[in-house]
Parts: C-alpha cells; sequence; structure tokens
C-alpha cells in the first residue's frame, strides 16, 4: 500500500505544482492595459482631457510620437485651457461606453472683452486672448514637462482635475500617436502555495517510496531450513568473495543516495520560484475585492455635488507648491547668469518693477565698476512659506521666502512676484531680505491660498493703499511723524540707516559749501496686500527716497570719482546746480486688524541706488 499511496502523492504533487506555474505562464494576465488613439486632424496641439487619464486606476505611462520633436507636460486643466486660448486644439477624452478613447477639434468662442470690466476683468480677458501658436515649453503652468525627439514615454501619477498637454516645437502639428497604459494586478496569490505545496506532497512521495522498500526488506520471508552434513553438522553457505561484498553494497547505497538527491535539489528550485510576492496571498487580498470602477467616478460625483452655480468661477491658489519649487529653480538660474553677464534686456523676462529697476542700474554701475559687489542671489530652496493669491484667473500674484542653504549667514528671501496672463511667465516684483528674528505671522496653507486685500479695506490697523505713504513720512520726520505711532520702532534698521538719524550723519560729512535736502515718495509699483490668517496682512511696498545735494557759496559740485552716483549717472563733471541721487526701497510689512494690540511690523527690504543725476 505504500507504494500505491506513494503513487498517489506523486500524481497529486505533479498536479499542484503543474497548476502552480501554469497561473504565472500560461494562465496569466497581462499586468497592463492600454489605450491609444491617432490623432488624424492637424493642430498645434493636443490635451489629454482628466476623464482620459483616469480611464483606469493607477499611474499613467503616457507614450507620444508622430514628429520629430515631441513635447509633454501636465497641469491644472484650467490653466491648460487657458494657456491655449483661442488656438484650436484636438481634445482626446474617453467613452466609457465604448471603453476607448474619444477625440475632437475645438475651437473656442471670442469673447466680448468689454463685458468684463473692474479686477476680474482682466483677468478673464487674458484667459481668453488670442495668440498665435508657439511652444508650451518652459510655461511656469506646468507642474512638469518632458521633451524628447520622435517618441516620449512617461509615467505620471495625477489627481482629478490635472491635463496633459502635448505639441511639437510651436510650429509643427503636434504629434498624434498616443497611448496611455495602466498597470494591472496580475499577481497570482495561490501559485505558491500550490507550488509549495506540491513539493511538500512530493517529499511525502519519497518518504512513502523510502518506507516501502524498507519495509520489503524486513519482510521478504522465512528463512529455510539449512541441510545438515555429516555428523549432523550444517552445512555452510560459501562464503562471499571480497569483491562481492564490496561491489554489492556500493550499488545498493548509490541507488539509495540518488533517490535522496533528486527531491533535495527539486525542493529548493521550486520553493525559490515561488519566493516572489505576487505568488503568495496578501492581508488585503483575503479582504473584501476593491472596487473596479473607473477613477474619475467618485471625484467627478464630489466635484458635481460642489460645483454650485457654474456660472460662478472658480477660485484656486495661483500656484502649488511643487509648482512654486519648479519656478524657483529656474529663476535662480536664470538670475545668476543674467547677472554675470549684466544682460539689461534679458534681466526684464523674469524682473519687473522695483525689482528690475534695481538690477538694471546694478548693470551699469558694473561696467564702469567691475568691483562693486552683484545684486543679492535669488535662492532656489528650501521655500519656508510659499502664499499664492486666490484667484479666478489673471493676473496672479504669490509671495514666497527663500532660504539659502549654501550660507546660514545670508537672510532668507522674500520674493513677490506676478503673472500677468497665461502664456506670461511669473516676474519678480520685489526681491527683499528678511530682517534678522522676522516674525512671519501665520498665513493660509499653500493649498488654500490668500484672498488679496483691497487698498481701502478699512479693516487693518491702516489701509493697505496708505501704508507707503505713511513710512515715507515717517523715515523723513521720525518719531514727530503723526504715523510714528503705529509702526513698531525695534528692529526697524531701515529707520536708523535712511531715516532721520542716517540723514543727519549723511549731512554731517558733507562740506560746509554744500547743502542737502530728503525727499521721500511711494514708488510706481502696485502695492501687494495678501490676507493672514488672524486677519492681518502682509504688505509689499516701494519707496523712493531723493537725496539732492546743492553748492551754498556759489561754487560747483559733482559726484566723488569712482563714486556709484557718477558710475550710473555717467555726470563726471562738476555742476552749480548741484547733483542727486534716488534710492529705491523695497519693504515688506505685517499690518495687524483693527483692534489689535500690535504696531505695524517691518519683515524685509532692501535698498539700492536706482538713479543718478544732475540737478536740473
Amino acid at each position: 500500500m505504500r507504494f500505491v499511496f506513494a503513487i498517489v502523492a506523486f500524481a497529486a504533487a505533479a498536479v499542484m505544482i503543474g497548476f502552480g506555474i501554469a497561473q504565472r505562464t500560461v494562465f496569466l494576465e497581462p499586468d497592463r492595459v492600454v489605450l491609444g488613439t491617432v490623432v488624424e486632424d492637424q493642430a498645434d496641439y493636443v490635451v489629454l482631457q482628466p476623464d482620459a487619464l483616469a480611464a483606469h486606476e493607477g499611474k499613467q505611462t503616457i507614450t507620444v510620437s508622430g514628429s520629430d520633436v515631441v513635447f509633454i507636460a501636465y497641469g491644472r486643466s484650467s490653466d491648460v485651457e487657458a494657456w491655449v486660448g483661442d488656438a484650436p486644439y484636438v481634445s482626446v477624452g474617453y467613452d466609457a461606453e465604448a471603453e476607448d478613447f474619444t477625440s475632437e477639434v475645438v475651437v473656442a468662442e471670442p469673447v466680448d472683452d468689454s463685458a468684463t470690466q473692474g479686477d476680474s476683468g482682466a483677468g478673464k480677458a487674458a484667459d481668453v486672448e488670442a495668440a498665435p501658436a508657439a511652444s508650451p515649453a518652459g510655461s511656469d503652468l506646468w507642474l512638469d514637462e518632458f521633451t524628447g525627439e520622435r517618441t516620449v514615454t512617461t509615467t505620471i501619477d495625477v489627481p482629478e482635475g490635472i491635463s496633459v498637454i502635448i505639441a511639437s516645437d510651436g510650429t509643427e502639428p503636434a504629434p498624434g500617436r498616443i497611448a496611455v497604459a495602466w498597470p494591472l494586478d496580475n499577481s497570482t496569490p495561490w501559485a505558491g502555495p500550490f507550488i509549495a505545496g506540491g513539493a511538500l506532497v512530493f517529499l511525502v512521495g519519497i518518504g512513502l517510496v523510502i518506507s516501502g522498500f524498507l519495509h520489503h526488506r524486513r519482510s521478504r520471508g522465512p528463512r529455510r531450513n539449512l541441510p545438515k552434513g555429516p555428523r549432523g553438522k550444517l552445512l555452510r553457505a560459501p562464503k562471499p568473495t571480497r569483491t562481492q561484498v564490496t561491489g554489492g553494497g556500493r550499488r545498493s547505497i548509490g541507488r539509495a543516495h540518488r533517490i535522496a538527491i533528486v527531491p533535495a535539489l527539486l525542493v529548493p528550485a521550486l520553493a525559490l520560484s515561488a519566493c516572489s510576492s505576487d505568488y503568495w496571498p496578501s492581508i488585503d487580498q483575503l479582504q473584501a475585492p476593491a472596487t473596479t470602477a473607473p477613477a474619475t467616478s467618485e471625484a467627478t460625483d464630489a466635484a458635481d455635488a460642489g460645483a454650485g452655480d457654474p456660472a460662478e468661477p472658480t477660485v484656486q491658489p495661483a500656484v502649488t507648491v511643487p509648482q512654486m519649487e519648479r519656478i524657483m529653480r529656474r529663476i535662480a538660474v536664470f538670475t545668476q547668469e543674467a547677472d554675470a553677464a549684466r544682460d539689461s534686456k534679458g534681466i526684464a523676462d523674469r524682473f519687473t518693477g522695483p525689482a528690475l529697476e534695481a538690477r538694471r542700474a546694478n548693470y551699469t554701475i558694473r561696467g564702469t565698476l567691475p568691483d562693486q559687489p552683484l545684486p543679492a542671489a535669488i535662492p532656489a530652496s528650501p521655500l519656508t512659506l510659499t502664499l499664492p493669491q486666490q484667484v479666478t484667473g489673471w493676473p496672479r500674484t504669490v509671495l514666497t521666502i527663500a532660504k539659502n542653504n549654501d550660507d546660514d549667514t545670508v537672510a532668507p528671501t522674500a520674493l513677490v512676484m506676478q503673472q500677468n496672463s497665461p502664456r506670461e511667465n511669473y516676474k519678480i516684483v520685489y526681491a527683499m531680505a528678511l530682517v534678522p528674528d522676522a516674525d512671519v505671522p501665520e498665513v493660509a496653507p499653500a493649498s488654500i491660498g490668500a484672498p488679496p486685500i483691497n487698498p481701502e479695506f478699512k479693516g487693518l490697523l491702516l489701509p493697505t493703499g496708505q501704508v507707503a505713504t505713511a513710512y515715507a513720512d515717517v523715515l523723513l520726520k521720525g518719531d514727530a511723524s503723526e504715523y510714528a505711532p503705529l509702526f513698531d520702532p525695534e528692529g526697524d534698521v531701515i529707520r536708523t540707516q535712511l531715516g532721520v538719524e542716517g540723514q543727519k550723519t549723511i549731512a554731517d560729512d558733507l562740506p560746509d559749501t554744500a547743502d542737502i535736502a530728503f525727499s521721500n515718495k511711494v514708488g510706481d509699483s502696485p502695492t501687494v496686500a495678501l490676507a493672514t490668517i488672524d486677519s492681518g496682512a502682509l504688505v509689499t511696498v516701494s519707496i523712493e527716497q531723493t537725496e539732492k545735494v546743492t553748492p551754498n557759496d556759489g561754487g560747483t559740485i559733482g559726484f566723488e570719482e569712482g563714486a556709484p552716483g557718477a558710475a550710473l549717472s555717467g555726470f563726471t563733471e562738476k555742476s552749480a546746480k548741484g547733483v542727486q541721487r534716488v534710492i529705491g526701497i523695497q519693504l515688506l510689512f505685517y499690518v495687524p486688524a483693527v483692534g489689535s494690540e500690535d504696531q505695524i511690523r517691518l519683515l524685509g527690504w532692501s535698498e539700492s541706488l536706482v538713479g543718478a543725476s544732475e540737478v536740473q
């Protein structure tokens, strides 16, 4: 019976092992599902809509080909649509019934810009601004982008509300062969148990075979009586030769070893072949199976439930944190190259307002005085604060604070940037160093953003539109200014250097034959105010302080030789009218809410020579 049971065990082991191996070979399901389309309509851009990206669950592996240059980028759907504007494009969506991609040419309807006025009017007009075909490469709107020749394949993992824009180089039609793949769970959790179980049953069969042989040898039957020889003695069997004893023993032991070696080699091999996690059931698989509904269903229902009036524009933060980090890396590299080359024209691609004026003045001065220090570098990371404005269109504003990782002695830099239209990149309007131990108030997370504060808003200690005027008066008059009690003097280095005390120091250094007069005015740059959690506001403004030096003895006066004023103005002679310098001051304040016991607090500042000339 042992041999019968062994045969049954071998048969069961063969079936179990074979079935386990078959699950990983002939019965193995595909590891991904792929949908593709060939866009026959030529257009400058192709947009993969959110429902196409969410046709199946999991990460999306996108493969695009069909042109010499292939460009892929992804961003918020509203940003992609705004960038495309009025340009015709091919929209690739998903048909759930047909379980396939769809494509159609979309042409935006013209919008009457005159119907939109006020703060939101400029933004809506910019959203649909017609523009010639251009390359979307390098836009600040994208969360990431990829460029290659002929074929580009990339894997992304995007949530609902994200679209992918596909283009060529901006002059050729967009590539039209598109395929999107999603991973499938093709694990076989019972392959491992079947293979391991089959190996165990095989070992049991081997054990039964060995047991059967041993039992058979022990029970070969009773021994016969040996014949008696002369005088009644038993006849002895002939003594075996040494060769017979040795040879027979070796053959018997060799066969036993070979029988034992086979399972000893086979079982580890089978065990190793089933050691992958795909071969074994997990706790998640033993629970209730996950839904196979499309990834868009729940998100779409939630969006529909909270959509409200479809005519109302959606409020969203100007940028996301990953988007801001990507923008800052680009700006840091761009600024470093422009500063080194003194590129006064190119710097305008990323700077505007007082920040641009300060850098251009520095480039001019360094053209004559090479030893003049470069402007403060723009650090790329880390970003210790990102506060985007809540927007419905354009222009968009974001306040960020970046720390210099390479030098802890350098103060963090506060930057205010604005994007005026979808196809323009963010430009730095204000660039300031934080004051030592700056106490920045708590603000909303970047995923929510902050609403802008109207310049006339009365809920603050001082309306934001009056902050620059009030502080300019404090610099000029000191404690005698009616606004002085509103500003916290502690840690305010600007009042020390450019206020009454600093002005007196400058006047004392002049010869008796010259007089100096100071005047302040609010800069032409816009006041930017974003709300804080405690109902206060972060306010950025600019002030221009003019130092006018005139002779008082009927003589002449001019800039000192080799001074930055002479280098900036190009005026190296003496003048009876006098000479003047203009200092540009960029300021970041915290303005508390009405009823707060706090004063207006200086958080960041920068000052630089932005103008010099003969007095007219």
